[in-house]
């Protein structure tokens, strides 16, 4: 109303000096207004009213671009040739996704409690792809009075043209009003559904992990189980979210605005129906080239992070050796290439922006002139025409994120793909259920035992193996590296089962038995390279016994040797060891793993070169601990330093997965055989 006033009062000059400092566009439609009404002369009086009309309509269309389209940009803007050619986002026709059969589903068990969102979502977006199809409409009815107005075709007064516009300019607020709150809807509802479906998948992914056998994590990668347990889980939720609201929403739009397109103007619509598929699938064939520069520059960003991780990561090799310029140097090479990468897909990415905007001008440019033609023969009215041009550009949007959309949906099957490929993933030994011992003794006995690990079939590490261990006793396993010592470790805990023979304690076969009390409760187990969680230092002790008291967490530590050094720091047992322990050295770190063993206080006690990280001193403290909390346990110590077990009830002489000899130490000495031999040399060595 206020536009039309300034006009009939100031006149147009006045008003487009007016009009500049509000937006260029602005200023140029009534511009184009100007030349129309006031004095441009056009020999036919039919054709000068429908150029006029046709601008009229124009106007419309640009106004409504500034203030409709500019409000979606998160949806159909400049975003666009981001979501086009980020690396993430797969090409419809890329080969390596042929071989994904997702099955969309098995999601259905992570939403379902939410179906009464998920339905509100879905109505939502449907109601808001009809309103954006019906504001095209109501913009042409009001197109369709101004340019009477405008024309003078109809002598209204300005209060009579409020009069008449009233009701559909209310109508269109309304439809503005009710578009934002379905629009909101869609997306809060969608973005619980979202997260709660991630929380959902990501336990179930999380707990299937830790009920895998350690054959699963020797044959993947700790950064592949995480980046399927994160990164996967967060793909798919994005594209998951984008499908269901986007691709109802598009798909309903290009529907819905096809049939108003058809009913507005069927020569219009039919050679607008020839023109835009083309235009978009030129534009998706150079956004998949863009797309593969995109790839190749966040690869050499990869690899350039990498050489800065390396040398971050290895500082303290890397000034020990002085090669602070070397690294600096490959840094630099690494991203001068980056940089060059960068700057050729910034320029292509300006290229498409620019040929896209052409294209899509031209085809505006092209709809104008066709739509003016007809509206001078009156085969369509400037509101249809205007309606016409707004429609197009809602058909042509939602057939780019249709588009885009394609990329998407690939990507969600490839990330639920490998999220259910770990989910699906079965274990052998099964991680609840079997036999619980009432008051074991700690007998056991391997019987004919052949094994190979997973990852190598064809290497058998232990070869027909028969070895009792008995209650109370201390056995020490010596030989050479990977003569198959901790293998014997590994296969008493049942991170493995043997591939012939058997392992039974107290009479009964370990397959038979519970595989978490077996560890949990019946066996304590320390590794030559103990972990420590990033917690304090009473929480990782405690983990031996969750429901331990502090009293006893402070026992465990004084028999381990370790109280006395814990208290030396300034929030002693509170102490935070950080992550893998790196606050504390190699021998706190095991002398904490021990009292987390001594506090566990189990029936079958397994050293495995655990006082390996131990200076003459401490080692020589802990071992008289351990003998006191070793009397009355089954305990297997496995070792390379001879010297730690010659103490040992029975000592067991392992070579290429065999026992060649077993005796005391004195005994094994007098026969001057192999390990008569591995002393010598480790005496010799020591001597050197």
């Amino acid at each position: 109303m206020l536009i039309l006033k300034l006009v009939r009062s100031h006149g147009t000059n006045n008003f487009l000096s007016l009009s500049r400092s509000w937006h260029p566009n602005v200023s140029s439609v009534f511009k184009s207004l100007k030349n129309v009404r006031f004095g441009q002369n056009i020999k036919t009086h039919g054709r000068k009213v429908g150029l006029a009309s046709g601008l009229i309509a124009f106007s419309g269309y640009q106004i409504y671009n500034l203030v409709h389209v500019k409000c979606e940009v998160g949806h159909h803007g400049d975003s666009d040739i981001t979501e086009i050619i980020s690396p993430k986002d797969e090409p419809a026709f890329s080969k390596e996704n042929e071989h994904k059969h997702f099955r969309w589903s098995r999601i259905w068990a992570f939403i379902k409690n939410d179906y009464i969102l998920l339905f509100i979502s879905i109505a939502s977006a449907l109601c808001v792809a009809v309103l954006n199809i019906k504001i095209p409409l109501a913009l042409g009815s009001i197109i369709n009075d101004l340019s009477k107005y405008i024309q003078g075709t109809n002598q209204w007064s300005i209060t009579e043209l409020i009069g008449e516009i009233k009701n559909p300019v209310y109508t269109l607020i309304t439809l503005y009003l009710l578009q934002s709150l379905g629009t909101f809807i869609n997306i809060s509802t969608l973005s619980i559904i979202g997260e709660r479906m991630a929380l959902n998948l990501r336990i179930k992914l999380f707990r299937c992990i830790l009920d895998q056998d350690v054959e699963f994590f020797d044959k993947n990668s700790t950064g592949d189980i995480i980046s399927r347990l994160t990164t996967d889980v967060q793909d798919f939720k994005s594209s998951f979210k984008l499908i269901i609201s986007q691709g109802i929403r598009s798909i309903t739009q290009v529907i819905g605005s096809a049939v108003s397109l058809y009913s507005l103007s069927s020569k219009m619509t039919l050679t607008l129906g020839l023109v835009l598929p083309a235009m978009v699938s030129v534009g998706r064939i150079f956004g998949y080239y863009l797309k593969r520069l995109s790839d190749e520059c966040q690869k050499q960003i990869a690899k350039a992070t990498e050489v800065a991780n390396e040398a971050i990561g290895d500082i303290r090799t890397v000034k020990a050796f002085s090669l602070e310029d070397r690294e600096f140097e490959s840094f630099s090479n690494e991203m001068a290439l980056t940089n060059q990468m960068n700057t050729a897909l910034g320029i292509g990415i300006g290229m498409f922006r620019g040929v896209t905007n052409l294209a899509l001008n031209q085809l505006v440019l092209g709809t104008l002139m066709m739509g003016g033609y007809l509206v001078s023969i009156g085969d369509v009215t400037p509101g249809s025409l205007m309606s016409f041009l707004v429609a197009s550009q809602t058909v042509q949007r939602s057939l780019a994120q249709l588009s885009l959309l394609i990329g998407q949906y690939i990507r969600a099957c490839s990330a639920g793909e490998r999220i259910f490929e770990f989910i699906d993933s079965k274990h052998k030994i099964p991680a609840i259920g079997g036999m619980i011992l009432s008051n074991p003794s700690g007998d056991i006995q391997f019987n004919n035992v052949k094994f190979s690990y997973p990852t190598r079939p064809g290497q058998e590490v232990l070869k027909q193996l028969n070895l009792n261990l008995k209650p109370g006793t201390v056995t020490a396993i010596c030989g050479l590296s990977g003569s198959g010592k901790s293998t014997i470790a590994a296969l008493i805990e049942r991170f493995y089962d043997v591939d012939e023979g058997s392992i039974k304690i107290d009479g009964t076969d370990i397959r038979q038995m519970n595989c978490r009390w077996l560890r949990g409760q019946l066996i304590g187990y320390i590794n030559q390279e103990p972990t420590l969680f990033a917690t304090t230092i009473r929480e990782n002790i405690r983990f031996g016994k969750p429901g331990a008291s502090d009293e006893e967490v402070y026992e465990a530590a004084k028999l381990a040797n370790a109280d006395e050094f814990i208290k030396q720091f300034p929030d002693g047992y509170d102490t935070q060891v950080g992550e893998r322990g790196l606050a504390v050295s190699g021998g706190q770190k095991q002398r904490i793993a021990i009292a987390r063993a001594i506090l566990k206080n189990p029936t079958i006690l397994i050293l495995d070169e655990a006082t390996s990280a131990l200076d003459a001193s401490a080692e020589k403290s802990i071992q008289q601990a351990l003998e006191t909390v070793m009397k009355g346990k089954t305990v297997m110590i496995i070792a390379h330093r001879l010297s730690t077990i010659q103490n040992a009830d029975i000592i067991v002489v392992i070579a290429k997965g065999k026992i060649i000899e077993t005796g005391s130490h004195q005994e094994l000495i007098k026969k001057k055989g192999f390990y008569y031999n591995l002393i010598m040399q480790q005496a010799q060595a020591y001597e050197s």
